[in-house]
């Protein structure tokens, strides 16, 4: 049988989206749009935004037009915890900038390393191709903002506030990839050449000073030292003279980062639950932490999220934000765009087939800032600080169903503490699994 399509076909084709349920949903769709046509109200009527459990985060950020979704939720935890020991006002953020202009550096660092390692492979083998697609992006893991903190600090936003490039970082991107290619090019001409490896560190030496002053034009130059003035919300005046960024996180986060750690969800047969993961080629600091993944069954992963807002600390957490996602009324809701009804057809796929066919991965990461339990402690919706401005969703927190979350939700990081012993040993100890740096779980948020 030919798999030519024929003009009787098309004509079978054409009398079979003739009728009437077909017509209506043909006219709606033309007018409105595909969401707006199969919009279901009733599932925003079943998730009112209250919460059991409902922690007072204050004001949401704003990544504007940036990638930075994952360092966004990672300083908001934190400015969480120093809103409420320092009295400061809701308006207080950490500088993301900041981690930016740190990220920028080393990830340009990292991206040298791996075209080093891979010099002698072809430029069309796998490796390198994905290498050079992507020299680096926005975009980034919790345990890539970990080796940023324990290596450069942080500081308060007022200290190293937003610029052009870093509030919409488009234009940069496009300009830094070019620059990071064009290195490459001379790294594995080097190696070609069996250059000595003095050579070869001398000149990506000289690379990373042309980097830092590009980094430095953009963005600005990150401060050594510097005053923290603030009015707490008693109105005192207060200040805090002559601190490093290192010292300024000692002193107002004081988080032991060693004990935050990555748990996912990802129920594919190459990755037995209980075991860990790292994933190849993925990271930024050189010689910082690793990323590595702890993967569970998704019931455990909510117990320690829920476990940790329970203790009052929010959850940093990453999700697939591009299905059933409703910005106006600040919903994710499995079923609130019914495209399979309004297209007659069947699209419906598990967690695992959506992972395994490419059909979806990590996009976003947010914070918990609550939950909504059942008589028996169970989840029915949970409260999301997202970092998009308070003009999307309810004053910018979203609400999540929890079938929603089953579905969509791949990362939260909690503390070893919720854990208990069994899995805290798994995750110190075994070997981790090395997974291909395209592998769905080494998605950036």
């Amino acid at each position: 049988m030919s798999s030519e399509i024929t003009k009787q076909q098309l004509a079978e084709f054409k009398q079979s989206a003739q009728s009437p349920l077909t017509t209506i949903a043909r006219r709606a769709t033309t007018k409105n749009g595909i969401h707006n046509a199969s919009f279901n109200q009733e599932i925003v009527n079943a998730n009112v935004p209250t919460f059991s459990i409902d922690l007072n985060t204050g004001k949401v950020a704003n990544q504007k037009k940036s990638g930075r979704c994952w360092m966004f939720a990672a300083l908001n935890t934190m400015r969480h915890d120093i809103k409420d020991l320092f009295h400061l006002d809701g308006d207080f953020q950490l500088s993301q900038s900041y981690t930016f202009f740190w990220d920028k550096f080393e990830k340009a660092n990292y991206f040298y390393e791996n075209v080093l390692n891979t010099a002698n492979s072809p430029l069309d083998s796998r490796q390198v191709s994905f290498l050079m697609a992507t020299p680096q992006q926005d975009g980034g893991q919790w345990d890539m903002i970990v080796s940023l903190i324990e290596k450069y600090g942080v500081v308060p936003q007022s200290v190293y506030p937003e610029s052009a490039a870093s509030s919409d970082s488009h234009e940069f991107n496009i300009t830094f990839n070019t620059l990071l290619r064009h290195d490459a090019i001379i790294l594995r001409d080097l190696v070609s050449q069996k250059s000595s490896q003095h050579d070869i560190d001398s000149t990506r030496k000289n690379m990373l000073s042309h980097i830092y002053r590009v980094l430095s034009i953009t963005f600005g130059e990150p401060p050594v030292t510097f005053d923290f003035e603030y009015r707490d919300t008693e109105k005192k005046f207060q200040i805090q003279r002559q601190l490093t960024p290192q010292t300024y996180f000692e002193k107002f986060v004081n988080w032991d980062l060693s004990e935050y750690i990555s748990i996912i969800n990802a129920p594919t047969a190459d990755k037995p639950f209980n075991a860990t993961y790292n994933v190849d080629m993925l990271g930024n600091v050189i010689g910082g932490r690793q990323v590595k993944h702890l993967n569970v069954p998704i019931e455990t992963m909510k117990s320690f999220a829920i476990a940790q807002l329970k203790d009052g600390k929010s959850v940093w957490f990453g999700v697939d934000m591009g299905p059933q996602v409703d910005r106006a009324n600040g919903l994710m809701a499995d079923g609130i765009f019914a495209t399979d009804d309004l297209f007659q057809v069947h699209s419906d796929m598990t967690k695992a087939q959506r992972l395994a066919y490419g059909d979806s991965l990590m996009t976003h990461a947010m914070v918990l800032t609550g939950v909504d339990l059942d008589e028996n402690g169970h989840p029915i919706k949970w409260q999301v600080e997202n970092s998009w401005g308070e003009e999307a969703g309810k004053n910018g927190y979203f609400t999540m169903s929890d079938e929603w979350m089953s579905e969509y939700a791949y990362q939260v990081v909690v503390k070893k503490e919720y854990l208990g012993p069994e899995l805290v040993n798994i995750y110190d100890n075994a070997t981790p699994k090395l997974l291909a740096p395209w592998d769905p779980m080494g998605a950036l948020a």
